[in-house]
C-alpha cells in the first residue's frame, strides 16, 4: 500500500487536484485535503485504501495526463519532470513488469545510471524491444491489435499516395531503427515514418531525422511519446509529427517545419499531410470504421 508521502509525490507528478482525487476515490473533498495536508494525524485505513485505488488505477492517472496534454497543460517543449535513476515514479503501478520502470516513460532500471550507446543497443539479446534516447533505454511493450491496425492502415495510405504520384519519399513501419541525431546515444523505432532523402536510408537503419513521424499512443508510454520523443523529434529536424491517441479517438498534429501550433483532430476528420502541402489526406473516419469492433474489447 502506498504511503501518504508516496501518494503526495504522485499527486504532484501527475498534476492531480484534490477535487479529482475526491471524485475518483469517493472520499469527501474535505477529508482528502486533511489527509494530504497531514492535519489528520492517523487517517482511517479505509480512507487510505480508497485513496490508494486512485493511484493504482493506471487508466485514471493516464487519462488525466492525456487530457491535460490535449488541453495544452503539458507541452512537448517542456523539460522532462523526471530523472531516470534518480527520481522514481510509482513502480507499484506496474506490478507484473520484469523490470522496474518509471511510469508513463517506460525507462528501464537496467540503465544503472550509466549512459548507454548504440553499441550497447546492438548487443541486446535478439528480440529485446527497446529504444535508446540520450543514453537511456526505454522499454517498448508489444503493440495491441488496435495499435497494429492503425499502424498498417496509415502506412498503406502513405504507400499508395507515394506510388500513385511517383514520389521519391519512402514510408516505413516499426520496427525500423532510426539513428535520430546521427550520434551514438539515440536509436528510436517510430510506429510509422516517411523519409524523402534517400541518402539517409542505409541497409541497417535510417540515419538522420525522417520527414514525418507518427506515434500511436500505448497505455504505458503516454509521456514517452507525447513529451520526451516529441521534443527529440523537433530538435532533430523532423518536419511533421503526429500522435494518435486511440483511447480518446484523437490525433495531435505538430507542423514543426512551419512552427505552427499543435492541432487536434478526431477520428471523424480527414487530416492533411503538411510535408505534401495537404495534397495527401488520411481519412480517420475510415480508420475508425476498421477498428471500431476492437474498441470495447
Amino acid at each position: 500500500m502506498l504511503t501518504i508521502n508516496e501518494m503526495l509525490s504522485m499527486k504532484k507528478a501527475y498534476g492531480l487536484s484534490y477535487e479529482f482525487i475526491s471524485e475518483k476515490s469517493g472520499v469527501p473533498l474535505s477529508t482528502v485535503q486533511k489527509v494530504f495536508s497531514k492535519t489528520t494525524s492517523v487517517p482511517r485505513r479505509a480512507t487510505i485504501e480508497a485513496l490508494n485505488k486512485v493511484f493504482y488505477d493506471r487508466n485514471i492517472v493516464e487519462y488525466k495526463a492525456i487530457h491535460d496534454f490535449i488541453n495544452g497543460n503539458i507541452v512537448c517543449e517542456e523539460e522532462a519532470p523526471y530523472d531516470p535513476g534518480v527520481r522514481k515514479y510509482n513502480t507499484a503501478i506496474i506490478p507484473s513488469s520484469n523490470y522496474e520502470m518509471f511510469d508513463g516513460t517506460t525507462a528501464l532500471k537496467m540503465n544503472d545510471n550509466k549512459k548507454k550507446t548504440i553499441d550497447d543497443y546492438l548487443k541486446l539479446p535478439e528480440g529485446t524491444r527497446v529504444e535508446l534516447i540520450d543514453g537511456v533505454f526505454y522499454d517498448m511493450a508489444a503493440p495491441t491489435t488496435i495499435h497494429q491496425r492503425i499502424d498498417g492502415l496509415i502506412y498503406a495510405a502513405f504507400s499508395n499516395y507515394i506510388k500513385s504520384n511517383k514520389g521519391k519519399c519512402i514510408p516505413f513501419a516499426a520496427p525500423t531503427d532510426v539513428q535520430l541525431d546521427c550520434d551514438d546515444k539515440t536509436m528510436v523505432q517510430p510506429d510509422v515514418l516517411v523519409v524523402c532523402d534517400r541518402d539517409k536510408i542505409t541497409r541497417a537503419r535510417i540515419v538522420g531525422a525522417p520527414d514525418l513521424v507518427i506515434e500511436i499512443l500505448s497505455d504505458s508510454n503516454w509521456y514517452h511519446d507525447m513529451v520526451l520523443k516529441c521534443k527529440k523529434y523537433k530538435s532533430a529536424g523532423v518536419r511533421e509529427y503526429w500522435v494518435v491517441v486511440p483511447s480518446q479517438l484523437t490525433v495531435l498534429v505538430y507542423d514543426f517545419e512551419n512552427n505552427l501550433e499543435q492541432k487536434e483532430y478526431t477520428f471523424n476528420d480527414k487530416i492533411p499531410v503538411s510535408i505534401w502541402n495537404g495534397k495527401c489526406e488520411i481519412d480517420f473516419k475510415e480508420i475508425y470504421e476498421e477498428i471500431a469492433f476492437l474498441l470495447d474489447k
